[in-house]
């Protein structure tokens, strides 16, 4: 577990590489749809917690919404605008909806959202470190779920849904999306799993420090007892190398649990007797 190319943000706490035994345990394929999170909706009346606060975070590049709706921009990342009624349902704002996007993975989820739909669903978040070996698809020490080849192939043949262009004003859409892909795009990893890097960051179940990969634990390690902020894996279809070089198996990210974005969701994960 960890960056053992070379590749990591220091301060991200990618290191040091460590050896991890973990029981066994069961994870989705994909990450949880717009179409599975309705349904859970539709069965509970759950209220997500940007629906609750009342605006959520957009990429500037896709605010669908009255003027009036604009908050503002987010300090320190001015291409994210806070947007009165972004959410699950609409997530460039009230002008925007979910036509066509039933495949995709659903944002603008909190990681209390995402544990509310896991015991729903009879499931939970997985572990930083379940996220981790799944996502290598038994590829040890490989940057991505495929290996070390670049994102985009000397084929042409793009493997994941990340920026392409000069971030944040053009994306060219290279790889075939501006936002979101549908779930099952691009090509599954050896384990069967898709799009771990690239398209959305998904919520696991661990509190972050960048100090935990120093004590962690050699059996399912469960990430520190203490913290405010919660573990995001995979990057998302906003990572470039100029901005975010964290489309790899063992980038981490943070956000307190509350927050919600258009670039963030989940999958779940049980474990197996």
């Amino acid at each position: 577990m960890g960056d053992a190319s070379g590749d990591g943000i220091a301060a991200d706490g990618e290191r040091p590489t460590h050896d991890v035994r973990l029981s066994a345990f069961e994870i989705d394929a994909t990450p949880v749809t717009n179409e599975e999170f309705a349904h859970f909706v539709r069965d509970t009346g759950f209220i997500t917690d940007a629906e609750r606060l009342g605006s959520s975070s957009v990429f500037h590049l896709l605010v669908s919404a009255p003027t009036e709706d604009i908050v503002g921009r987010i300090a320190g990342t001015p291409w994210w605008i806070d947007v009165r009624g972004a959410a699950w349902r609409t997530p460039g704002g009230r002008a925007s909806s979910l036509l066509g996007l039933d495949d995709h993975p659903v944002v603008h989820v909190s990681w209390n959202d995402a544990q509310a739909y896991c015991a729903w669903a009879g499931r939970r978040l997985p572990s930083e470190a379940e996220w981790e070996y799944a996502s290598r698809g038994g590829l040890a020490g490989a940057r991505f779920p495929w290996g070390d080849d670049p994102i985009d192939g000397s084929d042409g043949t793009w493997r994941a849904n990340v920026w392409q262009g000069t971030f944040p004003a053009h994306n060219t859409a290279a790889d075939g999306w501006i936002a979101t892909a549908p779930v099952r795009s691009y090509t599954p990893n050896r384990f069967g799993l898709w799009q771990t890097v690239g398209n959305v960051w998904e919520w696991c179940d661990d509190r972050f420090s960048a100090a935990t990969y120093a004590e962690s634990p050699l059996v399912d390690p469960r990430g520190p007892d203490h913290g405010t902020r919660r573990t995001l894996r995979g990057g998302s279809y906003l990572c470039h190398p100029s901005y975010c070089n964290r489309y790899r198996n063992s980038a981490r990210s943070s956000n307190t649990p509350e927050s919600s974005m258009g670039n963030a969701g989940f999958r779940t994960a049980r474990s197996l007797p």
